[in-house]
């Protein structure tokens, strides 16, 4: 169906789904909506197993779960009105949910890098401090980590979505995305959005780069303390545990960063490219996320066999180096 315009009202935005490939958006909507199933089931047994089974009440799995309920509030927040525009023909958001939505999900993906972040801490200080692990990471250390963590993706993009909602918006409202995607946004706005445009891409980038920066740091001394140890046997064991979050790391910043500054800087990146990576983006790791836990902590393995004991022949038995004691390596 064509896509309307309006004129100065802000009632409304129109949301075009993925640029050219509107032929294909019923199949789209069947991928996304899959992958979309299988993140909601994967974190929703993650929470469950970590709320019911006493032996993960450890900070490493405060930490994944966490991390579960921001890609909850991720996902939701972005997939079922990226479905009613590919199945429903529905492009219509208004005006103040499109400001939510942007609130909500760049707010997650903030709150994401933080969980990410404090998680190379408690590996870090399992292998490193082991003996003052639970000193360290006390309950209340926990909270006030998971306080901080909440507060800075509030107070990073309160502003900016504040920046963008005064913007004046004139002609077309359609908005050449799946979702409320700011730098999207703002290229409606009738006057010039260099200030946000600036403060995001400031913003992003210090966010994103203090963190990986701490999170290099803490695996290098990871590393030079795994390199100390004199049995090969106890280094495998030690790079086991940090396995299932590089890998997660991996996921998360690589297609992250990339999807950032195509935004910012889409000179040579058809838009489908641009939208595609966008969203994979924000659906593969929430996702992927719960598989790669559940297949490489072993204690996540046995409490999710406790839990559903019909994933027993599914997961299997733990075997192999990938075992995960949680606490202290």
């Amino acid at each position: 169906m064509p896509l309307e315009n309006s004129s100065s009202s802000h009632s409304a935005f129109f949301l075009a789904g993925i640029p050219s490939l509107e032929a294909a958006h019923s199949w789209l909507g069947i991928l996304f909506c899959s992958m979309y199933i299988v993140a909601v089931l994967g974190n929703g047994a993650l929470l469950l197993t970590i709320r019911l089974v006493p032996t993960l009440h450890h900070p490493m799995f405060y930490f994944l779960g966490m991390l579960g309920v921001i890609d909850l509030v991720m996902t939701t927040s972005l997939v079922p009105k990226m479905l009613s525009i590919f199945w429903m023909g529905a492009p219509k958001i208004d005006f103040a949910d499109c400001f939510v939505q942007m609130f909500l999900i760049h707010s997650m993906t903030a709150m994401e890098s933080g969980v990410l972040l404090a998680m190379a801490f408690d590996r870090y200080i399992a292998i490193c401090c082991p003996l003052r692990y639970e000193a360290i990471l006390t309950p209340q250390r926990v909270a006030q980590i998971a306080l901080a963590i909440l507060i800075r993706g509030i107070v990073f993009m309160a502003p900016l979505t504040w920046m963008v909602r005064r913007l004046p918006y004139c002609a077309s409202k359609v908005i050449q995305h799946s979702y409320c995607e700011h730098m999207a946004v703002m290229k409606l706005a009738c006057t010039d959005p260099t200030a946000s445009r600036i403060y995001n891409l400031m913003g992003s980038t210090l966010i994103v780069g203090t963190d990986t920066a701490f999170i290099t740091v803490s695996y290098g001394l990871i590393l030079r303390a795994v390199m100390k140890l004199t049995q090969k046997t106890e280094q495998l064991k030690s790079f086991s545990t940090c396995s299932s979050h590089l890998c997660v790391l991996s996921l998360y910043y690589l297609p992250g960063m990339a999807s950032i500054y195509i935004q910012c800087f889409p000179q040579g990146v058809p838009p489908p490219v641009q939208v595609l990576l966008a969203n994979l983006y924000l659906i593969l790791p929430p996702m992927l996320n719960p598989i790669i836990y559940s297949i490489q902590m072993k204690q996540v393995r046995d409490a999710l066999q406790k839990v559903f004991p019909f994933l027993r022949e599914l997961v299997g038995s733990p075997t192999g180096h990938f075992g995960w004691q949680g606490g202290p390596s």
